[in-house]
């Protein structure tokens, strides 16, 4: 009986420890705090030497815990990022995640060895074990606070971060190898050791991409087990690659990559699952990573990891980074945004417990030494992210569509889903603002409770519920359709600005009218052309350049290029009062009476 009381409290304890944690991101939101940091401190509360005093020492389930909760997470990572919209981006952050990783480790252990006085091995190791940024700390931190990035910045920082993690671990295994056992190590060894991890990681990541794609579309499974499939395949991936002598972080991701990238059944579904997935992940992972520390005894080397956390944040960070990005010619702008979300997370923390598993001397050193440094990063980075995004003009003033829609997987097809709407009173399609597109088929309509065909229905009316057949990849174009006009208006003008001009307007012309210092060349270009030239040929809806004092968003694409821009002025400017010699001339624009290429 004893047994079942104490099973009891421990159930009891668990589920009062994550119900903080859900109920804490209220008040995170609220005051703009970092909710990793949130959990971490609730795990420390909790711990032994808080008010909870739980006794927890366990590294070993820490390490499999872990492993589990990144699985998921990197997951979900790949599974949200489209290679058609990341294709520039690859190449800067594959040097980031390699290249980058090894200078960051480098010059952070010349802080640790002189700020501990520490030999260049385990301080080379205290490097490795903070150099890699964390997919889980990135990925979570821009979603939750809602910002959306430059695509190319973003998809820069999503893609390091969700495959700089093999570099890390590496350095850490060898390293810690090496203070077990030292002994002289070829070099050749190691390029063949790294190698061998990135190539198998990276074939068992496709391949179970592909596995997990077609057992999705094949498999007919009862409902709501899809997503389960999913998100158990994702933690299989982990061990298999690592009994395969590869990376099963980096496998992982790639499986994630290769799911989110194939037509898959039930994708909506799986996406929803993973959103919950994810947070119970972040949410476990770092209230465990608080339980283990004990806050007494960081004290002791307090001081000098703050110091190289400082010097991580503000000396190796941007070094790495700039030295990886010069041949990619990024804005300085950009740069230094990237330079600055170097988010450490839960993977420093979980490598620093490789020195506690293995019982290697001074592995408390070690373990605290990253505490520290992740805790800095968070609360200095995490908390300041939106602040820097805006502050260096990276974040792009988007918002999701006001629509809330009914999805609805269809069996046996890949092709189309059914989405529903209701039809809000002022909505765009009723008061014949927008057109339906052709490719949205009229399956029903639901109308004061009765289910009646498209021919039944006849013309929509306010309140009623309209269903459609149409491409997953396309539905947001519908939810603008059926949107309460109100708050429709308010979101464009909040994205596109008050005025639309066409994609080919020559910017000299724009310049000269409104006062914009531009340099010759880019006076010379359309405004599609440099659209072209900033995001690879392959700009979005959404997507933002600064010139001067102004903002052009990409408002329209037809067959792929840029038909039409929004044009947004700053707070300061005062060009954007919409008096009639404005409008006028901003009529001349669009008649094409004002230079047009």
């Amino acid at each position: 009986m004893d047994s079942l009381h104490t099973n009891d409290l421990v159930l009891l304890a668990g589920g009062v420890l994550l119900l903080t944690g859900i109920l804490s991101s209220l008040v995170a939101t609220r005051f703009g705090a970092p909710l990793l940091l949130v959990f971490l401190i609730i795990g420390m509360l909790a711990g032994e030497e808080g008010p909870g005093g739980i006794q927890f020492g366990n590294y070993q389930l820490t390490y499999a815990l872990g492993s589990i909760a990144l699985a998921i997470i990197l997951f979900d990572g790949g599974l949200r990022t489209r290679l058609a919209q990341v294709r520039g981006a690859l190449a800067p952050a594959a040097a980031l995640a390699t290249l980058g990783v090894v200078i960051t480790a480098a010059l952070t252990a010349v802080a640790a060895r002189f700020l501990l006085d520490i030999d260049w091995v385990p301080a080379l190791l205290i490097g490795a074990i903070v150099a890699s940024t964390d997919a889980a700390a990135v990925f979570f931190l821009l979603r939750s606070n809602g910002l959306h990035l430059q695509r190319r910045v973003g998809a820069t920082l999503e893609v390091e971060s969700g495959s700089n993690d093999p570099m890390a671990i590496f350095l850490t295994l060898l390293l810690v190898g090496l203070l077990m056992a030292p002994q002289a190590v070829e070099a050749g060894q190691i390029l063949l050791s790294l190698m061998q991890q990135i190539g198998v990681g990276a074939v068992v990541g496709g391949l179970s991409g592909l596995l997990i794609a077609k057992a999705l579309n094949r498999l007919d499974l009862p409902a709501g087990l899809h997503p389960l499939l999913a998100v158990s395949a994702a933690i299989t991936v982990v061990p298999v690659a690592h009994l395969l002598g590869g990376s099963g972080f980096l496998a992982v991701y790639i499986a994630g990559l290769v799911v989110g990238n194939r037509p898959v059944r039930a994708f909506a579904n799986v996406l929803s699952v993973q959103d919950a997935a994810t947070w119970l992940a972040q949410m476990l992972m770092f209230l465990v990573l608080g339980l283990l520390v004990t806050p007494s005894r960081l004290l002791d080397a307090a001081l000098p990891a703050l110091g190289i956390a400082a010097f991580l944040m503000f000396v190796a960070r941007p070094l790495a980074v700039v030295t990886c990005l010069l041949p990619f010619r990024f804005p300085k702008r950009e740069v230094a945004f990237v330079s600055w979300v170097g988010l450490r997370g839960a993977v420093g923390i979980f490598l620093a417990s490789v020195p506690m598993l293995v019982d290697l001397p001074d592995a408390q050193l070690y373990f605290n030494v990253g505490f520290v440094v992740v805790l800095a990063s968070l609360l200095v980075q995490g908390w300041t992210l939106s602040w820097a995004a805006f502050k260096l003009k990276v974040a792009v003033p988007r918002r999701d569509p006001p629509s809330r829609r009914v999805e609805l997987d269809l069996p046996g097809q890949l092709e189309q889903e059914m989405v529903g709407y209701r039809v809000a009173p002022d909505s765009a399609l009723l008061s014949g603002r927008g057109q339906l597109p052709a490719w949205a088929r009229p399956m029903l309509v639901v109308r004061a409770g009765e289910v009646l065909s498209p021919e039944q229905a006849g013309v929509l009316r306010s309140e009623d519920f309209a269903y459609y057949l149409a491409p997953p990849g396309r539905v947001i174009k519908l939810d603008w359709l059926f949107a309460d006009a109100g708050e429709a208006r308010e979101v464009e003008r909040e994205l596109f600005g008050e005025f639309t001009l066409p994609g080919n307007v020559a910017l000299g012309p724009l310049a000269d009218f409104y006062g914009l210092k531009l340099s010759p060349r880019l006076r010379e270009r359309s405004a599609a052309e440099l659209f072209d030239e900033r995001y690879d040929d392959q700009a979005q809806v959404g997507d933002v350049l600064d010139i001067g004092e102004a903002r052009l968003v990409v408002r329209e694409l037809r067959d792929e290029a840029v038909c039409r821009v929004g044009l947004k002025f700053g707070p300061g400017s005062g060009l954007v009062r919409p008096g009639g010699r404005l409008r006028r001339l901003l009529s001349r624009f669009r008649r094409g009476r004002l230079a047009l290429r």
